[in-house]
């Protein structure tokens, strides 16, 4: 993601709002695989970047008449084979159930289509390779939506202050990620160990993405990893809390924790924050909500060795990871994130959920 070329000025958020990066037409899309909710701002962000949704596949037709009702332009189909055949269509997102993400993200390449996923983007090592082998011998991209940075402006907005110097150099990340459960609403798979991949593996994806973002870090390993399953014995095979604890190869270190428990006295689905400590500063985020006050989300407090700053960034920046998808998918270049980042970055939360201790 490129910074302002110029630097911000630290008495205000800089006016950074996207908009479309390309003609209508220039970048026809489908969905396909609607199995989670992210497909829905998966979607929307590429409608907003200039995007064309043409097409839609679910075997589920209720889904499907949902998914057209918000994106009337997206043309149901009634087989996945309609979408890929097509050579107008450029790229593919998808939402599929995560152990099912890696298989349709190399159908989707040796189609000669790239595929945008929603995260985890895999829930073994072996698919990770699947898909790293496919990507080469295609040249196509498999994209994936790390909703808690790319999806965020406090994010975009910490990625510019870091990429300017002013935290100095990074040394460590905390991150805090936590969800609400909300049973009743998910799906069977959403219980089963082998369909969603462990909490580690799944939402703890965010958290090493924006580890190895943040501190520059090309490669880590993990120190220490737990998961656990403290108070839900209805469902044995959920994790309802995950931990670890990561050395970048650049010396920087990470430890983050995510989990289920969310309060329902809370007024949004999670308190999610990120600690950055630098050299020369800190930065927090808090990226949904101000706790207890209505100042809402979307807010960075930036301490230097000259002042402390609080920014408010809802609707000030944008999310200019898709339009820098788009450019990316159109002209081959990896400027919104390069392919070894994201594969790294799932390669990294597997590694963590497989050697993670069960501690309850």
């Amino acid at each position: 993601m490129n910074a302002p070329t110029e630097p911000i000025e630290m008495g205000y958020a800089p006016a950074q709002k996207t908009g479309p990066v390309c003609g209508p037409g220039d970048f026809p899309f489908a969905a396909a695989a609607l199995d989670h909710g992210h497909i829905y701002g998966q979607c929307a962000e590429l409608i907003a970047a200039g995007g064309e949704l043409r097409a839609v596949f679910d075997p589920d037709p209720e889904k499907v008449r949902k998914f057209c009702k918000r994106f009337p332009s997206a043309r149901p189909v009634d087989d996945l084979d309609r979408i890929l055949d097509d050579p107008e269509i450029r790229l593919v997102a998808a939402a599929a159930v995560p152990s099912k993400r890696g298989p349709l993200g190399c159908r989707v390449m040796r189609a000669g289509k790239d595929y945008f996923t929603d995260k985890a983007p895999f829930t073994t090592l072996a698919q990770l390779e699947d898909a790293r082998r496919v990507a080469r011998e295609t040249g196509r991209k498999y994209a994936v939506y790390y909703g808690e940075r790319l999806h965020t402006e406090s994010g975009t907005f910490a990625g510019w202050l870091i990429q300017q110097g002013i935290l100095g150099k990074v040394i460590q990340v905390l991150g805090l990620g936590p969800h609400r459960l909300a049973a009743p609403t998910r799906p069977a798979w959403f219980f089963e160990k082998a369909k969603y991949g462990g909490i580690l593996c799944d939402i703890g994806s965010h958290q090493v993405e924006q580890f190895l973002y943040y501190t520059g870090a090309k490669d880590a390993r993990v120190m220490h990893s737990a998961v656990a399953n403290h108070d839900h014995p209805q469902w044995p095979e959920l994790e309802d809390f995950g931990e670890a604890s990561l050395l970048a190869d650049n010396g920087a270190s990470n430890y983050f924790r995510v989990d289920w428990f969310t309060p329902d006295g809370l007024r949004t689905w999670g308190d999610g924050r990120l600690v950055i400590l630098g050299t020369r500063g800190y930065l927090e985020t808090r990226k949904y909500i101000d706790v207890a006050r209505d100042s809402g989300g979307e807010l960075l407090f930036l301490v230097t060795q000259e002042k402390e700053r609080a920014f408010h960034l809802k609707g000030k920046i944008g999310f200019p990871y898709f339009g820098e998808l788009i450019l990316d998918c159109l002209h081959r270049t990896e400027k919104a994130m390069t392919q070894e980042h994201a594969f790294k970055a799932a390669e990294l939360s597997l590694l963590a959920q497989a050697r993670a201790a069960r501690v309850a």
